[in-house]
């Protein structure tokens, strides 16, 4: 009696905390301005190379960049005045290099984006650009429907509340 107790309270608490979607974290860039593009990143994906004298770089980014489906993306700290560079590997062609603020907060190794929307200007040029990003996973989810293991394991648990109910009541 006492284990039957335990066991469906276990699967209760197991179904209610494992009943939520895994879903991937990702950042939203949009650049609007003398140039578009528009990207996103993961939030787990470590950057293919860091700097603490220069910022993060990410390699072959997908993305819609005007005549490019990837470019390598580097986010530079404030050491050398922030902002972001937009560089093709296979023509070796900088695509945009804009200064701005730093973009990102934290160290290289364990950076995070900032949110927002930030004027950048082109280095050596007169191109002005605005660069927003967002977090996509705080927007708002659609209907979440628990994975089939937990949707079973929540049906069993209350099977069980149901079968003790019925034998209590005869």
């Amino acid at each position: 009696m006492k284990l039957v107790k335990n066991l469906m309270k276990a699967a209760l608490a197991t179904a209610l905390l494992s009943a939520g979607v895994a879903n991937a974290a990702l950042y939203e860039f949009k650049l609007s301005g003398d140039y578009t593009a528009s990207w996103q990143l993961d939030t787990d994906r470590d950057p293919d190379s860091s700097d603490n004298n220069g910022g993060l770089t990410f390699a072959e980014v997908a993305g819609n960049f005007a005549g490019y489906d990837a470019l390598d993306i580097t986010f530079f700290n404030s050491a050398i005045s922030g902002g972001l560079q937009l560089y093709d590997f296979y023509t070796d062609r900088y695509v945009l290099t804009a200064n701005g603020p730093q973009l990102y907060t934290g160290k290289e190794s364990r950076h995070e984006f900032t949110l927002g929307t930030f004027s950048l200007t082109e280095y050596a040029g007169f191109g002005n650009y605005v660069l927003t990003i967002s977090d996509l996973d705080a927007l708002p989810d659609p209907v979440e429907v628990p994975e089939p293991a937990s949707a079973a394991l929540l049906a069993a648990g209350l099977g069980l509340l149901a079968a003790r109910r019925r034998k209590n009541v005869k």
